[in-house]
C-alpha cells in the first residue's frame, strides 16, 4: 500500500513552518491517540502515519531530502522516520508533545531560574500610605563577561547526546520514559568553548540592589511579584521572579485586623462617669470621640472609615477604640479626702444603685459560700 504524502498526513501546505507543524501534529494527536481512541482499532495506524509524518519534517535535513526525493529519500531503512517502530515509540513523542502542554518540559525547553522570596519589615504608616524602598538581594546573576549566555565566543553547537531535542528516552520493556538530557540538561544545545569567569554557568553570586515600589494599604503576608528579578537561570535561559513578602512591625498605639485598626483609649473615672469629649489619634490626625455618661471599661465605639483603605478594592475600614478606665494615682491630699467622701456617699444613698456589677458580683460570692458551708 502506498504511503499518504506527509503534508497530507498532517493537514498543511508545503510551506508550513516548524511551530504550524507542531500545531497540526498536537492536533491530531489529541484526535487519534489509541488511549483516547480504545474503541478505534485504526486510532494506532492513525497516530503512527502522523508520527512519522511529523518526525520527517520537523527535522531540517530530513525535510529537505523529503521534498527533493519524496518517500524513496527514506526507503531501505536507513533514517527512515518511524521504520520498524513498535508502540512504545508512540510514547515517545506523544510525551514530548503533551510535555508543553502539561508544563513536563518538551523538545528544547530549558530549565529557568529559581523564584526567590525576599521578606520586607515596614512600618504601619508605611504599609497604609505605601512606599519606595531599596533592598538588597543575594543572588545568581547574569555573567557579565559572556552576556548570561555561558560561551567565551557566543556560540554553540547542538547537542550530540540529544540532537538538539533536550530530551532522552528511557525504554524498560514496554514502558517509554522521557527525561532532561543529561548532557545539556534539555537545552538541546552545549557550549564549546565555556566562559572563564563563570565555567560556561552563564550566571554567578552577587548582591543586586532593587527598588520596590509598595503600593499603599498592603498587609502583612502580601507578595509583591517582581518578574524576571529572581536567580538567572542556566547559559540561556530566562531568570525566575522575585517575591517580596510584607511583614509589618509592631505599633505603639494600633494593631491591625484586616483593615480594621484597634486600639485602647485611656480616659479618667471622672470622664467615664460624666461623660467627655476626648481627642483620639488616627493615621491621618486627630479625631475627637464622644464618650457618654456611665461608659464602663472595654466599651468599644467604632469610628468609620478611619481604619486602612483596601489595596484591592480601595475601601476604607474602621478605627475601633476600646475605652479603658484609669484609676489615678499620686493623689494630692485634698484629692484624696474628696475621694473618700465620695465613695462614703455611696454607704450613705445604698450603692447598689451606683455599682450594680460590683453588687451583682458580692452577691454571687455570698451565695457561692452558703452553698459550699451547708
Amino acid at each position: 500500500m502506498s504511503k499518504r504524502d506527509y503534508y497530507e498526513v498532517l493537514g498543511v501546505e508545503r510551506s508550513a513552518t516548524d511551530d504550524e507543524l507542531k500545531k497540526a501534529f498536537r492536533r491530531l494527536a489529541m484526535k487519534c491517540h489509541p488511549d483516547r481512541c480504545p474503541d478505534d482499532p485504526q486510532a494506532q495506524d492513525k497516530f503512527k502515519e502522523a508520527k512519522e509524518a511529523y518526525e520527517v519534517l520537523c527535522d531540517a535535513e530530513r525535510r529537505a531530502l523529503y521534498d527533493r526525493h519524496g518517500h524513496a529519500a527514506f526507503e531501505g531503512g536507513a533514517g527512515r522516520a518511524g521504520a520498524g517502530a513498535g508502540f512504545g515509540d508512540v510514547g515517545d513523542i506523544f510525551g514530548d508533545i503533551f510535555g508543553d502542554i502539561f508544563g513536563m518540559g518538551g523538545r528544547g525547553r530549558a530549565a529557568r531560574g529559581s523564584d526567590l522570596r525576599y521578606l520586607l519589615d515596614l512600618d504601619l504608616e508605611d504599609a497604609v500610605f505605601g512606599c519606595e524602598r531599596q533592598i538588597e538581594v543575594p543572588t545568581a546573576v547574569a555573567c557579565a563577561a559572556c552576556k548570561g549566555s555561558g560561551s567565551e565566543d557566543g556560540r554553540s553547537a547542538t547537542c550530540g547526546t540529544c540532537r538538539g531535542h533536550g530530551r532522552v528516552r528511557m525504554q524498560n520493556g514496554i514502558f517509554s520514559v522521557q527525561q532532561p538530557c543529561p548532557h545539556c540538561g534539555g537545552a538541546g544545545r552545549v557550549i564549546e568553548k565555556p566562559c572563564k569567569r563563570c565555567r560556561g554557568e552563564g550566571r554567578v553570586q552577587d548582591t543586586r540592589t532593587l527598588s520596590v515600589r509598595i503600593p499603599a494599604g498592603v498587609d502583612a503576608g502580601d507578595r509583591i511579584r517582581l518578574s524576571g528579578q529572581g536567580e538567572a537561570g542556566p547559559a540561556g535561559t530566562p531568570a525566575g521572579d522575585l517575591y517580596v513578602e510584607v511583614r509589618l512591625r509592631a505599633h505603639p498605639i494600633f494593631q491591625r485586623d484586616g483593615n480594621d485598626l484597634h486600639c485602647e483609649v485611656p480616659v479618667r473615672i471622672g470622664q467615664a462617669t460624666l461623660g467627655a469629649t476626648i481627642p483620639v489619634p488616627t493615621l491621618e490626625g486627630e479625631v475627637e470621640l464622644s464618650v457618654p455618661p456611665e461608659t464602663q471599661t472595654g466599651q468599644v465605639f467604632r469610628l468609620r472609615g478611619r481604619g486602612v483603605k483596601s489595596v484591592r478594592n480601595g475601601r476604607s475600614g474602621d478605627l475601633i477604640c476600646r475605652v479603658v478606665v484609669e484609676t489615678p494615682v499620686r493623689l494630692t491630699k485634698a484629692q484624696r479626702e474628696l475621694l473618700q467622701a465620695f465613695e462614703a456617699s455611696f454607704d450613705d444613698e445604698g450603692g447598689a444603685q451606683h455599682t450594680p456589677r460590683a453588687h451583682s458580683f458580692l452577691d454571687g460570692v455570698k451565695q457561692f459560700w452558703s452553698r459550699v458551708t451547708s
